[in-house]
């Protein structure tokens, strides 16, 4: 087994937050995150529901019908099973009975799981316009949602995000029992550790908590680069490595290295 870097630390913690979601649909968007899914998907996530990109589910049958990362469209159509078709006036259909998990980036994201990634400064007047809303307040109280943060920073985990996309956990309080009957914001992952939100803060509301640290990462570190006061887990632990069996369906489902080009070695 090669020697296990940082970016496969961080694939396998990304495959855990999938752990247990059965037969929901895995939507994660970008490399890491896709990696992350396709891992879990091959090995102890066997059936989840697992998209494309484009308009169909696939039907893999097995660990090597999960297909890699970062081909081209001839070697996309050739890898594809697929189980469903999947047009996307259909994709509502899942996404409103909360039968989705997807994990998208945040360029702001706070205690309670609030994400920005519309814009920095004042909405009126932004310092940088980002990508926009890009469907953020549908994803979050219709299914869960989960986050991937590749440069772990005080810009990052703030106090306040600057415009609210991807609503937390004291805004879907604030929203009512609508709004928070599928709100589920389950993980965060960065280069530097698992955050959760398994604390519950003096507000009553439950906010952000280190559950691990990566390897060769101290406490300290991730304290210092966090922009608010984050709780710590009493069983806090080290991410765990991947299995051989992983490490293996690792290097098959990034054939071209792109984990390592988003995490480099620190």
């Amino acid at each position: 087994m090669s020697e296990v870097t940082r970016a496969d630390i961080c694939a396998v913690a990304i495959a855990e937050a999938f752990r247990g979601d059965g037969e929901r649909l895995c939507n994660p968007i970008g490399n890491l995150p896709l990696i992350g899914g396709r891992l879990a998907a091959a090995t102890f996530e066997p059936h989840l529901a697992l998209t494309d990109g484009f308009y169909t589910l696939l039907d893999p049958t097995g660990p090597e019908d999960v297909p890699p990362v970062g081909l081209s469209e001839e070697e996309r159509l050739r890898h594809r099973t697929v189980g469903h078709w999947n047009p996307y006036r259909e994709m509502f259909g899942l996404l409103w009975r909360g039968r989705r998990h997807v994990m998208m980036g945040a360029t702001q994201i706070d205690r309670y799981g609030n994400q920005n990634i519309a814009a920095i400064g004042d909405w009126h007047r932004p310092k940088r316009q980002l990508l926009g809303f890009r469907g953020a307040p549908g994803n979050t109280i219709n299914h869960t949602t989960s986050y991937w943060v590749p440069n772990h920073s005080p810009r990052v985990f703030v106090e306040a995000v600057d415009v609210v996309c991807g609503i937390g956990y004291d805004r879907a309080a604030e929203l009512g029992p609508v709004a928070a009957r599928f709100h589920e914001v389950r993980r965060v992952v960065s280069n530097l550790g698992v955050f959760d939100f398994e604390a519950v803060g003096a507000d009553g509301v439950p906010t952000m908590r280190l559950r691990s640290v990566h390897p060769g990462v101290e406490v300290d570190e991730v304290l210092e680069a966090t922009g608010f006061e984050l709780v710590v887990a009493d069983d806090l632990t080290e991410t765990r490595a991947p299995t051989p069996e992983e490490m293996a369906q690792l290097e098959r489902l990034d054939p071209k290295g792109l984990r390592h080009a988003e995490v480099p070695a620190p």
